[in-house]
């Protein structure tokens, strides 16, 4: 049984009582504050000021416990808007800000559906929202839209965690390195590239991200209305 079904054990009055949902908001206090590798069953249960063996009559595993966790997470991603469009940006959009807020979700993201009720509830939502698209077409749609937002997002992350161990901003980054390109380019080598860095706009991460959502949704338009 899969612990989105399974119940929980019955409270008992002790001086620590639990439930699934203290364990998990435990649990991602931790890993917002320390990332993924500060959450274990013990770390969780030190938190709680619990044993970590009474855990196990709420989560079996670890792997139990990360499935809760991002499926806490799916309650902040709430697609509204009218039309399909205004919904799939809006998906994009919620979950980009999960995880800007949980940088741990983006190491989640992807994979295996989530089958947990807040995911299953967000997919409800995205998948009413496209009634009138041919049913064959609604989940490449989806798929391209997650794996868009996933991209972006594990990329922006990343950026995030470098300036955090390098201490230089991107700004600091391109100062740094700029030498070196302006010198690479002048052999003529690269001649496309340099172009296009050079005279090209420069977009900031939220830019780039609106702009890319916006060419991948007038794709999907196009596809639709074919």
């Amino acid at each position: 049984m899969l612990v989105w079904e399974r119940p929980e054990p019955q409270d008992r009055p002790v001086p620590a009582p639990l439930s699934r949902e203290r364990i998990v908001g435990a649990a991602i206090r931790l890993a917002d504050e320390d990332g993924l590798a500060a959450v274990s069953l013990r770390k969780v249960a030190a938190a709680l000021n619990v044993g970590p063996m009474r855990l196990y009559g709420y989560i079996a595993t670890k792997e139990e416990l990360l499935d809760l966790m991002v499926d806490a997470v799916h309650a902040e991603i709430r697609p509204i808007g009218d039309g399909w469009r205004e919904v799939l940006r809006s998906l994009a959009e919620t979950t980009r800000q999960a995880a800007h807020q949980h940088e741990w979700f983006a190491d989640l993201l992807g994979g295996r559906p989530q089958l947990g009720p807040h995911a299953l509830a967000g997919g409800e939502a995205v998948v009413a929202a496209m009634g009138g698209v041919d049913v064959d077409t609604v989940m490449p749609v989806v798929a391209a839209v997650n794996a868009y937002v996933i991209g972006a997002v594990r990329g922006e992350i990343t950026e995030r965690r470098a300036e955090r161990t390098t201490g230089m901003d991107t700004r600091q980054w391109q100062a740094a390195f700029g030498p070196y390109l302006e010198r690479t380019f002048a052999t003529g080598r690269y001649p496309a590239l340099a172009t296009v860095i050079r005279d090209g706009a420069h977009l900031d991460a939220d830019q780039t991200f609106d702009v890319g959502l916006e060419l991948l949704l007038d794709g999907i338009q196009s596809r639709i209305s074919s």
